[in-house]
Order: C-alpha cells, then structure tokens, then sequence
C-alpha cells in the first residue's frame, strides 16, 4: 500500500511516497511560495500530485497549515501567512481531478501522530507536540487520539496570550505568543538588534556557535519565551510528555536551555513531564499525513 504525503508549511511543501511500515522515499521539497496565495498553491499541489500519479500511489494523506476541516478536508481558517488558504477545499479537488481517496489534516496534528507511531512518542497515549517555525503549532493527543475541541481547531498554542497588548499577530490580534516565541520573531529580534538581513533561524544558530554573544543573549531571551508558553501548557493539561518539533529545536541548545530551566518554573507535583525532542524531522508530517490515509483505509493502528 503506497501512500503520497504532502506536508504544506508556511516556507517549503515537502513531498515523499510512504508505505505501511513507515519507510518514506522518493521524497522531494520546494518553496510553498505563500505569499502567491492559496489558490496558486493549490494549483502547485495538483501539478505535484500530477508528478507522481504514475508511482501507484494507492491513497493521499496531506499534512497542511491551517484549522482544518477533517471530515470535507476544508480549510476552516488560516492565518495570512497563506493569504487565501481558508476555505480552500482540497480533498473535493484532488478527488475530482485525481480519483484518489485523500484525507487532510492539521500540520502539527499530523506531526504529533507522526511522531506517536513511529516517533519520539511512542508509547506516548496523551502528549503534546508544540512546533516552533515560520509561526508555532500545536497538538492535543489523549488516549491515542487528537483531541480537536467542540469545533475541530483545539490546540492554536500559537495564539495563547503571553504579552497583553503587545505584538501585532498575523492571526489579528495582539501579544499571542507565536508573535514572541516563533522562529520568525527570533530571526526579527536578531535583525532588529544587530543590523544584519537576509538571515534563517539556522544561521542564528551558527552565528552564536561562532561565538557572538550579543545573538547568544538574544537567542537566551527568546527561549525564555518559548518556556513561557510551555510553563502554561504544563499547568493547563498536566502531560507526561511534551514533544518539540521544528529546524531550532534540532539544536542542542535549545532543547538543553529548556530542559535546564522549566522545572524551576513548573509547580513541583508537574515536574515529571517529560520534554522529548521531534525524532522524525522533516518526515514528521509526511507520516503522520500516511498514518491518518494508512489507519482510515484498515490498513494499519496506532
């Protein structure tokens, strides 16, 4: 059983052919282009799906930002970090066009799943995954399961408020915690305080490694905000285990600054929480994605 998983962030949509045991291959990446807006990534997706109709490819599991709709495969909402992506109804067009059942799910819901199957998560039964990139995504696993609320979007951790009045979000509010604790807010501090353009979170990482103290402190203060939101997670649901995905959570210093300071910030009967890197990487939402088309279809369980 062959699945095609597309996972569409903010900055890349990643590709890759995944069968029933988990092995991803065939795999590719390009730019999302988001600010093209939705409707021309849609018709990047099709032209993608398009490429790979002759790999016998039996289902289609998309990993996508945004509230999604599970049961119509709609996007409920999106932020204008893809302008135009609510609303866009993608599981209706690529049945349309493509005669394949395909099932689309939330980014870091199909990340979390990725990483409970087949992940840092395994054996995990209620969890959550907080994924820091172009904005932060979250996910709420219990008993095996997303936990989705009364209306499908639970889990917005992005848009807890953390600064009152603070920071313009591209959800339309003010001071959410995405607008203080993304990587994209880390790469405008750092231009912001040291003059430098055209930078990544990779190379504020780099940089720091080359012994720049001043992007050091800057990268410190960001991480402090990171662990602000993950201290109100902690209180709010009381979870054995919090996984951390994205690029910056890859680096050591991140995950050591966090795990060196949370339990001095938690109440104490907390602190047995678990704070696990994202093992999958960039095939976090691809396998997840799989997992979703793969567990509908009977082929295979949690």
């Amino acid at each position: 059983m062959k699945v095609l998983g597309l996972d569409i962030g903010g900055t890349y949509i990643k590709t890759g052919i995944i069968d029933e045991t988990g092995r991803v291959y065939e795999t590719g990446e390009i730019p999302t282009n988001a600010h093209l807006g939705g409707q021309v990534l849609m018709n990047r997706i099709l032209e993608i799906i398009g490429e790979y109709k002759d790999k016998d490819v039996n289902l289609i599991g998309i990993s996508t930002a945004g509230q999604v709709d599970v049961k119509t495969g709609s996007i409920i909402h999106a932020t204008d970090n893809i302008p135009g992506w609510t609303g866009m109804e993608i599981k209706r067009i690529i049945e349309e066009k493509f005669n394949i059942p395909t099932w689309v799910e939330n980014d870091v819901n199909a990340a979390a799943l990725g990483e409970a199957v087949f992940g840092a998560a395994k054996g995990e039964k209620s969890f959550l995954c907080v994924t820091y990139g172009t904005g932060i995504g979250g996910a709420i696993v219990e008993n095996g399961e997303i936990y989705r609320g009364a209306y499908g979007s639970a889990g917005e951790f992005g848009h807890i408020i953390t600064h009152v009045g603070g920071r313009a979000c591209t959800c339309g509010g003010n001071g959410c915690y995405e607008a203080y604790a993304s990587v994209t807010a880390l790469i405008n501090d750092v231009m912001k305080q040291t003059g430098m353009t055209g930078i990544t979170g990779r190379d504020v990482f780099r940089i720091m490694e080359e012994g720049n103290r001043d992007v050091q402190k800057i990268i410190d203060n960001w991480l402090d905000e990171v662990l602000a939101g993950l201290v109100s997670l902690i209180h709010i649901f009381n979870p054995s285990c919090i996984v951390l995905g994205g690029g910056v959570m890859n680096q050591d210093y991140s995950i050591e600054y966090i795990r060196s300071n949370i339990k001095s910030r938690i109440m104490q009967n907390y602190r047995k929480v678990a704070v696990k890197k994202a093992l999958l990487g960039n095939h976090a939402g691809l396998l997840g994605a799989a997992f979703i088309a793969l567990k509908a279809s009977g082929v295979i369980e949690i």
